[in-house]
């Protein structure tokens, strides 16, 4: 069951609604995680045997796929340290 791409394409559109709904990026990682193992599965051939060979080994790449998307994620979209919010006037000053 776990070496059907299709169970994991739905799992990312899943994961990518509940992303729409709980605005975080975590969601997306995971979602992007199993969007990737998903095309892995559907392109097939030695790459797919390797990834998803046993079921640990499926959960493995997903969470290591997830972990590079999300930490992606975050780098492009993320806040930065050096970014600091600051106001310039108070709206109770006028």
């Amino acid at each position: 069951m776990w070496q059907e791409w299709w169970i994991w394409a739905a799992a990312a559109i899943v994961l990518a609604i509940g992303e729409v709904l709980l605005p975080s990026f975590v969601l997306l990682g995971f979602g992007i995680g199993s969007g990737l193992i998903a095309l892995i599965l559907l392109i097939g051939g030695g790459l797919a045997t390797a990834v998803v060979g046993t079921v640990p080994m499926a959960f493995l790449s997903f969470a290591v796929l997830s972990l590079v998307a999300w930490l992606a994620l975050r780098r492009l979209v993320g806040v930065t340290r050096t970014q600091v919010k600051t106001f310039d006037r108070d709206i109770n000053d006028d």
